[in-house]
């Protein structure tokens, strides 16, 4: 099997091209944080990735230095004969699928045009949810009252509604 999933930032602008064929590309370059070393210094590996069609327009329309993206694809190896005779090897990830996860205004705390559309709906931090003072929490915790009485109102199942 041949997947890969990368989160980085690009590290320059994406710049379209197209091909003899009308065939929209661009190439990025994707830097992604590996974990820090045992000194606690940050390094990061700079990714080669291919974008093609509709996704490398999006991609350059959208995206620029320092763009939080999230790619989805497989790796591809291919040589090519360079013009001084040599042979060149080339390692690269080919996209399938470009997510736009932010942008380096938008880390910055102003707003961006491409933050995707659809709202984020947060989960509670677990210190938000109301439990009985003094009660334990976790196994075999004694909860007299619904620590969940806040958050709605109740829905009622029957076995008929359960796909299983």
């Amino acid at each position: 099997m041949n997947r890969t999933i990368l989160v980085g930032r690009l590290t320059q602008d994406p710049e379209l091209r197209t091909t003899p064929n009308g065939i929209a590309t661009t190439r990025i370059t994707v830097a992604v944080d590996r974990i820090p070393n045992a000194n606690g210094e940050r390094v990061a590996d700079f990714i080669n990735v291919v974008v093609w069609r509709r996704q490398a327009e999006n991609v350059a329309k959208y995206c620029t230095k320092g763009s939080l993206v999230g790619v989805d694809g497989r790796i591809q190896s291919r040589s090519y004969d360079a013009q001084d005779g040599t042979r060149r090897y080339v390692t690269e990830v080919v996209a399938e699928n470009i997510r736009f996860l932010g942008s380096r205004s938008s880390s910055a705390g102003t707003s961006a045009a491409m933050e995707p559309s659809e709202p984020s709906v947060q989960a509670p931090a677990v210190d938000d949810v109301p439990f009985p003072e003094g009660e334990p929490v976790g196994a075999g915790a004694d909860v007299s009252e619904d620590p969940f009485k806040d958050f709605g109102s109740e829905v009622v199942l029957s076995d008929d509604d359960l796909p299983f």
